[in-house]
């Protein structure tokens, strides 16, 4: 691909995420009245559940934050993102300092999820971003705050409730130290002048996600036994999700890429093959959701459906591995998933559907709820506008 089809694919990714994806949630999610984002919404636009998800309000903030920082400071942007920063703060927050999961429209809680602190990741994101952002310091210092506060409950037995007893099966996962790395990734961004510090953090958390990566299988692990080996006896244990590790895979890329690091690079690479293999549909196109390592039969119904976020981080780690490398077989893989992901997009209302079937017929015509909303989708193309961006700096100088 040449310079100018890539300066014309720049052009295609910026509209689609400012005239497609963002005028969608800008025009119909944000709520002037209570403060925070709606996300439960229909083709159309309409708001179908009032509940709101506490998880979006801290993704759809840090989007709007970044938005505001990269893309020529529009106001409108920044004014978004307060707007879900102060319901962070004014309603999100239980008396202990633990946050909720999901709350009501005007922010009563409803649900607390005690073994994950994810909702604090997403905050955490959203107040480093919204305080470079915006100026504000406090911000900041908030962020930090609660990085200590998830440290505190990551270490200490008994804060969180695990999912399964862990005297009779201890399990240890592969999503906590993938989002913590790019909590800690986003906060350096932020708040540069301790980034020794969160350099540590991020060696840490990748050293934590090297025990999932298995030669022997050519795969990423979603769990593991305590003491690192598989557990084949189980279908939790033989579990992989090809997208999930596809995007930790990038997350290592790009600890590689900033910090000149060849054996991360080298590392966030082999995790993208892999799971490329494992995940990509050879018949139908796009990534599927789960596999078994054995390949024996999946227990989840859903296993071979083709979720939205999977092709946003297989489109993500492709233009990462061909900054990184120049070959020119991750660029195909790139616009292979993002010609798949045309069946996702609605031209007529805007925004992605979430869910295809396995042979790419929609399965709802739904845009988001607890889980979908503006994250995943406008990430990607803000990554790979930035991707882009520096493949034309140092690949064409």
């Amino acid at each position: 691909m040449n310079k100018e089809k890539f300066i014309e694919l720049r052009e295609q990714y910026d509209d689609m995420l400012r005239n497609n994806v963002l005028k969608f949630w800008l025009d119909n999610s944000l709520d002037k009245k209570n403060g925070g984002y709606f996300s439960a919404i229909d083709r159309t636009g309409n708001v179908i559940d009032t509940d709101k998800s506490v998880w979006v309000q801290g993704r759809f903030a840090w989007i709007l934050s970044t938005m505001y920082s990269y893309f020529g400071k529009e106001e409108k942007y920044l004014d978004a993102a307060k707007l879900g920063i102060d319901f962070i703060n004014k309603h999100c927050f239980d008396e202990d300092e633990r946050m909720f999961f999901k709350v009501t429209e005007d922010g009563k809680p409803l649900v607390k999820r005690l073994r994950y602190f994810f909702s604090e990741t997403f905050a955490l994101l959203a107040m480093g971003t919204y305080g470079k952002a915006s100026g504000d310091k406090t911000s900041i210092d908030k962020a930090r705050h609660l990085l200590t506060l998830i440290e505190k409950y990551r270490t200490t037995d008994g804060i969180l409730v695990p999912k399964v007893n862990q005297d009779t099966r201890p399990y240890i996962g592969f999503g906590v130290p993938m989002i913590m790395l790019a909590t800690i990734q986003e906060m350096r961004d932020a708040d540069p002048d301790n980034k020794e510090e969160y350099n540590r953090y991020a060696d840490e958390n990748i050293k934590e996600m090297m025990k999932f990566v298995k030669e022997e299988h050519k795969v990423v692990m979603e769990a593991l036994n305590k003491d690192g080996s598989i557990d084949y006896d189980r279908f939790d244990g033989r579990l992989l999700n090809p997208g999930h590790a596809i995007e930790g895979a990038w997350f290592i890329m790009h600890e590689g890429y900033i910090r000149n690091n060849e054996e991360y690079k080298k590392l966030g690479i082999k995790m993208f093959d892999w799971m490329w293999e494992w995940g990509w549909d050879k018949k139908h196109g796009g990534i599927i959701y789960y596999q078994d390592v054995l390949n024996k039969p999946k227990s989840e119904y859903w296993h071979d459906m083709k979720f939205w976020w999977p092709q946003n981080e297989a489109s993500i780690a492709s233009l990462y591995a061909y900054l990184i490398t120049k070959d020119e077989d991750y660029l195909k893989k790139h616009m292979l998933v993002m010609d798949y992901s045309e069946k996702f997009i609605d031209r007529e209302y805007g925004e992605w559907f979430g869910y295809l079937h396995m042979d790419g017929r929609i399965s709802t015509e739904l845009k988001g709820n607890m889980y979908k909303g503006p994250f995943h989708i406008p990430r990607m193309y803000i990554r790979n506008i930035q991707l882009i961006d520096k493949i034309l700096v140092e690949h064409y100088k």
